[in-house]
């Protein structure tokens, strides 16, 4: 199974795609879609649909994973974000695939052990859980720990026998 990732952000959209058979997880690919901030609000929403449309197109992947928005303290920065995580999920599932969705703490628990992970803690066990994969950002690290995570409960869920 080929698992695309995505961390969403207006200014910075991370993706990973990883492949999963069984317990093995192996990388594919990785990158950040950067959007300039001085574009218009509609043209950065519409240049992040079409970036990332490109790059389910190119992954092959049968199945996408992305990360719930956190609240920050600022009520419009979550305003922007939730915006930008919406044409993610449109994106995604406009192109075809069935997409689950996670929040950050389960994603970090996932990975790390503790929900209260820090940013390089994800990154770090990322790069050692595929030897020899060089991260680029942390917006990157952060899409590959969530497509890791949803190849860790789509394996649970196949071991169970489906959902209940």
């Amino acid at each position: 199974m080929i698992i695309l990732g995505v961390d969403p952000g207006l200014n910075a959209t991370g993706w990973g795609v990883i492949r999963a058979e069984g317990n093995r997880i192996s990388h594919i690919a990785h990158g950040t879609l950067r959007i300039p901030a001085d574009m218009p609000m509609a043209a950065r929403l519409s240049a992040l649909y079409t970036g990332l449309a490109g790059v389910v197109a190119e992954s092959g992947a049968g199945t996408a994973a992305a990360e719930e928005v956190f609240v920050n303290k600022n009520p419009q920065s979550t305003l922007k974000l939730g915006q930008a995580r919406g044409v993610v999920l449109a994106a995604l599932a406009g192109s075809g695939l069935e997409v689950a969705e996670y929040a950050t703490r389960l994603v970090k628990k996932a990975l790390v052990g503790t929900g209260a992970a820090e940013k390089d803690q994800v990154r770090a066990m990322v790069e050692r859980l595929m030897p020899g994969v060089k991260i680029k950002s942390t917006d990157a690290a952060d899409a590959l720990a969530v497509a890791i995570c949803h190849a860790h409960h789509q394996a649970s869920v196949k071991a169970l026998g489906g959902y209940r």
